[in-house]
């Protein structure tokens, strides 16, 4: 195009050169009229053909190398906060990539019309680098969430620790939409063999794993992993009555066992006489490995995985809190002043822990402790959740919830409903819930105030229920109780979730909406799908920015680039092809 358009121009230079004195002024000048005219209209024409050389549906395109602006043609330009656009991406090369801090890092797109997805397909494609040990939380990936109208999409990685006990999600991609809708029914997936108690749960190789307490003088702790559609035993780890902890680690899946004291809970005591305070690693096929006891410990409350180690606490005194440094070998940490910690979660580069000897919260650098504060009212300390970049804790005896403020300070986050104590806290598709006791319920946190969502336990003639511990797994949020021992699961807005760790280094991602289905691939491959639903029911369009690196659960912890928003669902085969194109650059 470019030589037909250059030439006639050439051939007028041309000819008004060397025969404008034979040719009439007035000629020439219609003459050049005209080529002038040509020769916009090409240009033209080579313009739009230039935009429409882009991928079709391209609606934001962000390389993140060297700037944040978007080389799409909707120019949809951002501003990045406390982003290094100077990172190495996968070739080495500086100013390839985007380097995220976990801390505050993030990319801010203002709304356009371009980015108001309402109930078309979308996809959102990218690359990320992550490290292999961790000391904060993976966070959000992309995410256009109102939080007020719950309306929007949310795009992250999951790392959900100290909930209440276990480690519940552990490198976990998550994909879902919500349009406002409230919680459908709450799915009852059954008693666990004689439980009476759900005390832990965590998602690992695509299954969801739940540690029991049984009461039962000839009964134990037990593990059972659930597939989606049945509960298969896995089996006692230990003859003590409670599987307590349970924590995904080094690729595999490790449980801590307990003698758990059920006078606690107002029920009468177990006469099972074994003690606990040992460490199993699942070896599959009902398989345990013992791991070591953590010394002077009948009972684990807590375990988390922080630089590449293993740690967990003694659930009762005396005060003890332990790394496991392989093999049955186990080293004493120390403890904030004597004082017993429980449940433990990794945040902005250290392990926060609650505590059962005061209303408090500690923190642990690696090296030693230091006691972060009281919080008002409270005696003791439960559960943790990062939502929306904050650290918060919940207590016992006013159902609580408190944020932390930084420098000792807890701040007040509401109370859920007329409850006593509130325990596990879980982000899950835009919004944090929590439960409860003693009626066993569960609440939305709308900033300011909890929302009742559901009462999952009617056992009667008890003082006490509990909604103890909580896991996301197929796109759903898990709950187990007590007394009944059950495990109830939800499904708010419509979601998809990879059950299984993302690997470390460069991988790339992408997460559509078809028509009627959610999908999730990780390097070109398809991990998830969703269950179908009816897509005019899902009309996401909210005035909100789109969010890069940020979201309703914790900054982005890792490195990003060559960000995409298609306005379409892309065929399995064009994700590959960007997947293999995103490798070589």
């Amino acid at each position: 195009m470019n030589k037909l358009l250059v030439l006639p121009f050439t051939c007028v230079v041309s000819i008004e050169s060397s025969r404008a004195p034979r040719i009439e002024r007035s000629y020439l000048h219609k003459c050049r009229t005209f080529l002038i005219s040509a020769l916009s209209f090409g240009l033209a024409i080579l313009a739009c053909a230039t935009v429409d050389a882009s991928p079709p549906g391209l609606v934001g395109h962000w390389p993140l190398a060297g700037d944040a602006q978007d080389h799409s043609s909707q120019a949809n330009h951002c501003e990045a906060h406390e982003v290094d656009l100077q990172a190495a991406g996968q070739t080495g090369q500086a100013g390839t990539a985007a380097a995220f801090d976990g801390r505050q890092s993030h990319i801010e797109v203002p709304n356009s019309k371009s980015l108001q997805l309402g109930q078309k397909e979308f996809t959102i494609a990218l690359k990320i680098h992550t490290e292999e040990e961790l000391d904060d939380a993976l966070g959000d990936l992309l995410s256009k969430y109102d939080p007020q109208s719950r309306r929007g999409f949310n795009f992250s990685i999951q790392n959900n620790a100290g909930v209440t006990s276990s480690q519940a999600n552990y490198r976990h991609l998550h994909f879902g939409i919500d349009n406002g809708s409230d919680a459908g029914e709450w799915s009852d997936h059954g008693r666990l063999g004689n439980a009476i108690m759900i005390f832990g749960m965590a998602v690992y190789q695509g299954q969801l794993f739940a540690g029991t307490c049984e009461a039962g003088e000839q009964q134990s702790g037990r593990v059972f992993r659930f597939d989606g559609q049945k509960w298969t035993d896995c089996g006692s780890p230990d003859p003590c009555n409670a599987v307590s902890s349970l924590a995904v680690y080094q690729g595999k899946l490790y449980v801590g066992v307990s003698k758990y004291r059920l006078a606690g809970s107002a029920l009468g005591e177990s006469e099972n006489p074994h003690l606990g305070g040992k460490v199993f690693r699942y070896d599959g096929d009902g398989q345990w490995l013992n791991c070591g006891s953590l010394p002077d410990t009948e009972a684990i409350n807590g375990m988390v995985v922080y630089r590449g180690q293993l740690y967990a606490g003694s659930l009762y005194a005396p005060a003890g809190f332990y790394r496991y440094d392989g093999g049955t070998q186990w080293t004493s940490c120390g403890t904030p002043d004597g004082k017993r910690v429980e449940s433990l979660t990794v945040y902005n580069g250290d392990i926060f822990a609650s505590g059962y000897d005061q209303g408090a919260v500690y923190r642990f650098d690696g090296q030693q402790w230091e006691h972060q504060g009281a919080l008002e009212g409270a005696t003791q300390t439960y559960g943790f959740a990062t939502h929306r970049g904050q650290l918060y804790v919940s207590e016992w005896p006013n159902a609580s919830v408190f944020r932390w403020g930084g420098d000792k300070q807890w701040l007040f986050s509401g109370r859920l409903g007329n409850e006593l104590e509130a325990m596990p806290l879980m982000v899950y598709n835009g919004k944090m819930y929590g439960g409860t006791l003693p009626l066993a319920e569960v609440y939305r946190f709308d900033d300011p105030q909890w929302t009742q969502d559901a009462r999952l336990d009617l056992t009667s003639e008890v003082r006490y229920r509990r909604t103890w511990t909580m896991a996301v797994f197929q796109g759903r949020l898990f709950a187990g109780t007590l007394p009944s021992g059950h495990v109830h699961s939800v499904e708010i807005g419509r979601n998809v979730t990879y059950d299984h760790a993302l690997p470390s280094g460069w991988v790339h991602l992408a997460a559509v909406r078809d028509t009627n289905q959610l999908k999730l691939y990780v390097n070109g491959k398809l991990v998830a799908s969703s269950a179908t639903f009816d897509a005019g029911e899902y009309d996401i369009a909210n005035e909100r920015p789109l969010e890069i690196g940020a979201g309703a659960s914790d900054y982005f912890n890792g490195k990003m680039s060559d960000v995409r928003i298609y306005q379409r669902a892309l065929a399995a085969g064009e994700i590959e092809q960007l997947a293999a194109e995103s490798a070589t650059r």
